[in-house]
Order: structure tokens, then sequence, then C-alpha cells
């Protein structure tokens, strides 16, 4: 079952197509990355997935009921934005007791445990903490929500190594025990790697790629192969990225290891590897190969 999606949802701005036709499907009780280059339209999508956008066309569903201007459906999600939303002068404890109005289900309890975890003041203004301590006082009254769906937008930056770690524990502890379902986008894709099941990759406002990790780990390969005098790379392969160094050759295929290792061993190579790709590594690949790495300029 599809905790939200995105139905042909288009968004512009003047003359500027944000999103275009975007189609997105986040499993329930998923860890969900959405992930694309700067200005691929992640943040749009979130504005518009929170309510805070209408889209101009298509629609934005949470567990089948549409979500903009629909308050009882805003009242299961929470989301934590690259900045996040305080009153001018409040505290956290002063967002503690807004929200518990706001949310039915804020747990009292668990924002008193959660002053273990996270080590600041929640009575000093939070506009006079620090940027990390600012994250740190937007996930204690997140989690204190105990929402049916989190949404987070670039949420770690910030925070100090020991913190994400213990951030990304108590969030991994919610889908575990509460069935959570977890958005996020970050350009931290090593980091997400360890933490999301399922990603989707947008470009120009356009989903594509989507689907489990394992899923597509298992379908891009990297191989490196010395071939024989002669020997030239085998037919059927549907290669992304070729380089060559000497007699080695560096390829990203599409189709798995299985395949790509029987294809290639039919020109008996001299030597030949294959390893999976890190998620890193399949979203530059995705994104257009070569043409997406990082170039060298004469300046």
């Amino acid at each position: 079952m599809n905790m939200i999606e995105f139905r042909s949802v288009t968004k512009r701005f003047g003359g500027f197509e944000a999103l275009s036709a975007l189609a997105l499907n986040v499993p329930q009780n998923a860890v969900y990355g959405l992930i694309g280059p700067n200005g691929a339209g992640k943040t749009t999508a979130i504005r518009c997935l929170t309510g805070m956008l209408r889209p101009d066309e298509g629609e934005i569903l949470l567990s089948e009921e549409r979500v903009y201007e629909n308050t009882p459906v805003k009242e299961r999600f929470f989301c934590i934005p690259d900045e996040p939303f305080y009153f001018p002068m409040a505290s956290t404890r002063d967002m503690m007791r807004f929200y518990a109005r706001v949310y039915p289900r804020f747990d009292a309890e668990r924002y008193a445990r959660l002053g273990e975890a996270f080590d600041f003041d929640d009575a000093r203004p939070i506009r006079q903490l620090s940027r990390g301590m600012r994250q740190q006082s937007a996930f204690r009254l997140a989690l204190s929500v105990r929402p049916e769906v989190l949404i987070l937008d670039e949420p770690v930056d910030g925070l100090d190594p020991v913190m994400r770690r213990q951030v990304w524990s108590l969030i991994l502890e919610d889908v575990a025990e509460s069935e959570t379902t977890v958005l996020v986008s970050s350009h931290n894709l090593r980091e997400l790697e360890d933490v999301i099941d399922h990603v989707g990759m947008i470009d120009h406002g356009r989903c594509l790629r989507e689907g489990g990790v394992a899923e597509l780990q298992a379908n891009l390969v990297k191989a490196v192969v010395a071939l024989p005098d002669g020997a030239v790379l085998p037919e059927g392969l549907d290669i992304l990225h070729h380089s060559v160094t000497g007699r080695l050759h560096t390829l990203i295929i599409r189709g798995g290891t299985e395949l790509a290792r029987a294809r290639l061993a039919s020109v008996s190579p001299l030597f030949m590897d294959t390893v999976p790709l890190t998620l890193e590594e399949i979203f530059i690949y995705e994104m257009g190969g070569a043409d997406y790495a990082v170039k060298e300029l004469l300046l």
C-alpha cells in the first residue's frame, strides 16, 4: 500500500515549470529518499506535499485522501524543512505547548524523555540557539508529535556526527515500532544509503527512476575487465559508462551482475571483477553518466 502518491503533479512559477507531471509512490512504513541535483524540484515537491503550495495540475494523496486544505490529513504528518519554523521569541518549550494543541497525537511524556537525547536548554529562545541546537529542537518536537508521516528536507545539516547517529536511531526506532513512514530529501547520499529502503530520483521536475534501493543496486554493476589482444567487448550489454586505461575497461552496466559476467566471459577476458554500485554512483550514472560527472575546466 502506498502512503503518499504524487499523481501527475505539475507546478509552475510564471513561465518556469518546477514540477512536470511528477509521479511518485511512497510505500507505507518505508524510509523513502527523494534525491536529485540542485533545482530538480525536491523542495517544491515537499512544499506541495505539505500543502504550502497548490499544484497547478494533478493531485497529491496521503492514504488516498487529498492533502491540500485538508486539516485532518495534515494532522497526520510533520515536516522539518531546511529552515525549521518557530515563532520569533518562542522557546522549544513554547513550541511544545503550541504543537500539543495542534497535533492530537502529541506525546508530552515522550517530549520530556527526549530531553536526555537532546542536550540543550528548551526554555531558551530558539533564535538564540546555534544552528545544530535549532535542528535538535526541531527533531525533539517532531518526534514528540508521533506523526504517521515524517517529512524531512536536508534534515541533519548542522548536526555533529554523534547527534546525526542519535537522530537516525530515534527515527528508525519509530519506523520499526510505530510503522512511521519517512520521506527524506538530502544531498548526503552516503548517509542516506544507510537508512533508506526506497528511492525516487527526480530531475527537471520529473521522476527518472523509482524503486527499492536493493532492487536498483541489483540492476546496476561496475565491471573492470582486461581483454586479450584484438578482443572487443561483446554485444548485448546495456552500458551506461565506459572508460579505458591501458588494457583495463571500466564499465557501468545495467542488467545485473550475473548477466554482465556471463556476457563478458564470452570474450575470455584476462581479468574480470564486478562490484555493486553505491547509491551515490547509481545517482551519478542514472543522471547521465559521464555527462553529469565532475568536469575539468580550463581557468
